[in-house]
């Protein structure tokens, strides 16, 4: 996907990453599926967040996890 996925705009939520072109944090999608709502419903809470967004946003969350390059500390 050529798009950006998250922005990170320090006017929109004092720079907190949002999906690109909304002002919804990213977390908030992380946060639904850890309580164990489906896709569907965090889509349905936040319409502005494309199916397509999403599902780009998750992939590459995966991709990175794979291939080490998640930067996060254990």
């Amino acid at each position: 996907m050529a798009e950006t996925l998250i922005d990170r705009n320090p006017d929109i939520l004092g720079g907190t990453p949002v999906f690109a072109g909304t002002r919804v944090p990213v977390r908030i999608l992380l946060e639904h599926l850890e309580a164990g709502d489906r896709l569907d419903d965090f889509l349905a809470d936040f319409p502005t967040v494309s199916e397509s967004q999403a599902v780009a946003l998750l992939e590459k969350a995966i991709s990175m996890i794979e291939s080490g390059n998640d930067e996060v500390a254990a």
